[in-house]
C-alpha cells in the first residue's frame, strides 16, 4: 500500500472541504494506506477540543458533521496528524486545548512527508 500525504487548509466549518478531506483520509486508511494529515491556516481549528456545532440551534437532533469526531476517527485509525504551528500560534491553538494524537509541527515536518510519500494530496 501506498503512503499518502493529505494538506488542506480550509477551516471546519466554513466550506465542506475539510469535511471530505477527513472522509478522503479515512477511506485511505480503510484500504491500508499509511496517511499522513498535514493542517495549516484555518485548518488547524479542526483539532481543538469541543466541538459541538448545531445546524438549527433551535431543533435539538439537527447537526452539522462534527469534524472533531471525524478527526479522532482518523486518529484511531492510526492517521498522523500534524498542525503548521505558526497557523496554531496565529489562532491562538496550543497543545492543550487539542484533541489527543495531533500534533503541532513545522514546514520542515511537511517538507519531510512530501518527500517521503508515494502520493500528495493537497485539497
Amino acid at each position: 500500500m501506498a503512503t499518502i500525504t493529505v494538506i488542506v487548509g480550509e477551516p471546519p466549518y466554513g466550506k465542506e472541504r475539510l469535511y471530505t478531506t477527513l472522509r478522503f483520509v479515512l477511506a485511505a486508511r480503510y484500504e491500508n494506506h499509511e496517511v499522513n494529515l498535514f493542517l495549516f491556516e484555518d485548518a488547524v481549528l479542526v483539532c481543538k477540543k469541543g466541538q459541538a456545532p448545531k445546524e438549527m440551534p433551535f431543533l435539538a437532533d439537527e447537526r452539522m458533521p462534527n469534524c472533531e469526531g471525524l478527526m479522532k476517527a482518523a486518529l484511531a485509525q492510526g492517521v498522523r496528524v500534524k498542525l503548521c504551528g505558526v497557523c496554531a500560534a496565529e489562532r491562538a491553538l496550543e497543545q492543550g486545548e487539542m484533541i489527543e494524537g495531533a500534533e503541532i509541527a513545522s514546514m520542515q515536518d511537511l517538507v519531510r512527508w512530501v518527500v517521503e510519500a508515494e502520493k500528495v494530496v493537497s485539497f
